[in-house]
């Protein structure tokens, strides 16, 4: 398993940070490393440079100003995102990754907005939220004038099957909390693993709440899971846990607002003094291996 450390400095317990290269996953024997060590080097100096120009674009406006707590840059390298890939981006709300993403994966590859099943839902309110994302993004996202990979955003229920088996990269970011309060959490990771290719991984950023948090609080409701439970219930879906990082950890975050995640950056719900130095929340950023 890959864990990382940050050099921001010291981090306790399982808390991680960035990775060099996905290579250690896929060269098998020294002599293959060896042989492709240089080719390897230089495809990734091109990958990074890409990446950092995808990140310095105009097109993202006042994006950037959340990059200091979210790190796309090291966040994408740790996930082995790169480009001409097809790229699931899990209910991408308002296209922060979505503005970085597709001009990143370029002309060969293919970005992928995908929204959770409205009647795989608990509760209606749910369902009916859910219902209104696709139409939400295709509303919206002509107005960004991206250019790079071509972009379809798709209910889960609806995704063509042909798309079956197709995709390397799936990403959830800060949306684990709301699938698991919803109920859909089975149907989405299923229909998620689905999707990927055999070697497909799926990239997990998520609200990190204490290690004692009580159930009560880690139930989805206030947007802080355990990354303990985190891991138990994506590998119960059929992944494997292969790399951990702390990235976007936060220890100024406490984790423990009354009024949950939406007392911090950027929603700022709670008008709590001293949520505004913390800036956003604590996270776990984990990478998971189809199996």
């Amino acid at each position: 398993m890959i864990r990382t450390h940050h050099s921001g400095g010291e981090y306790p317990m399982r808390r991680f940070t960035s990775l060099v290269a996905l290579a250690a996953l896929t060269v098998t024997t020294p002599a293959l490393a060896d042989h492709h060590g240089g080719a390897m080097m230089g495809e990734s100096h091109a990958h990074h440079h890409a990446l950092k120009e995808a990140i310095a674009a105009d097109a993202r406006g006042e994006d950037a100003a959340r990059d200091q707590w979210r790190h796309p840059f090291e966040t994408l390298d740790f996930f082995g995102v790169k480009p001409g890939m097809t790229v699931v981006d899990y209910m991408p709300a308002g296209g922060w990754y979505t503005r970085i993403l597709v001009p990143y994966l370029g002309s060969e590859g293919r970005y992928v907005g995908l929204t959770p099943d409205p009647a795989a839902a608990d509760a209606a309110r749910f369902g009916e939220y859910f219902g209104g994302l696709p139409g939400k993004f295709q509303e919206v996202s002509p107005s960004w004038n991206l250019t790079g990979a071509p972009m379809s955003v798709y209910a889960s229920q609806d995704v063509p099957e042909a798309m079956e088996g197709t995709v390397d990269r799936a990403l959830i970011f800060r949306e684990m909390h709301n699938l698991l309060r919803s109920g859909v959490l089975y149907t989405e990771l299923t229909r998620i693993r689905s999707m990927l290719k055999d070697d497909g991984m799926l990239g997990i950023v998520q609200h990190r709440a204490n290690e004692d948090a009580p159930g009560d609080y880690t139930n989805g409701s206030k947007g802080y899971l355990r990354q303990e439970d985190v891991i138990a219930l994506v590998e119960a879906h059929g992944f494997e846990l292969v790399g951990m990082s702390d990235i976007n950890a936060n220890p100024a975050d406490p984790a423990n607002w009354e009024g949950g995640v939406w007392t911090l950056a950027p929603s700022n719900s709670g008008n709590v003094a001293d949520a505004a130095p913390v800036g956003e929340s604590d996270r776990m950023t984990l990478l998971f291996r189809k199996r």
